[in-house]
């Protein structure tokens, strides 16, 4: 017999008795003895697993998206684009009050104070 036929006999808890060949317990001495190379790979394995499902979430959330902009359809789209112009006059007339206002400060401030305002280049 060559030494790769050797067989070992390995008793289990559940009484049955697994066989092993001289390949398979020269394997696992080989995890044993670079079992931080094995644990950088599987981590690696878990990281790029992780990845996937994080890529999967994004598309999931991005067809949902898709999907509500159709059910609700361009009504919903452009009653919030209304909206949101409303709102931009409405900041815009808020900062045309305050560019008069200020205005008039400092019209009142040089006419006080006898300075003449300064002149933009």
């Amino acid at each position: 017999m060559g030494l790769d036929a050797v067989r070992i006999a390995i008793p289990s808890r559940l009484g049955r008795v697994w066989i092993c060949d001289k390949s398979m317990t020269e394997t696992r001495l080989w995890i044993k003895e670079n079992s931080t190379l094995v644990y950088f790979l599987i981590a690696q394995f878990v990281a790029i697993g992780a990845a996937g499902a994080s890529v999967l979430a994004y598309m999931v959330k991005l067809e949902t998206r898709v999907y509500t902009m159709e059910t609700r359809g361009a009504a919903y789209t452009v009653s919030r684009m209304d909206e949101m112009k409303l709102n931009i006059a409405k900041l815009q007339q808020d900062i045309d009050k305050n560019e008069d206002s200020i205005k008039r400060i400092v019209d009142v401030m040089t006419r006080e104070l006898h300075i003449a305002p300064m002149r933009k280049p």
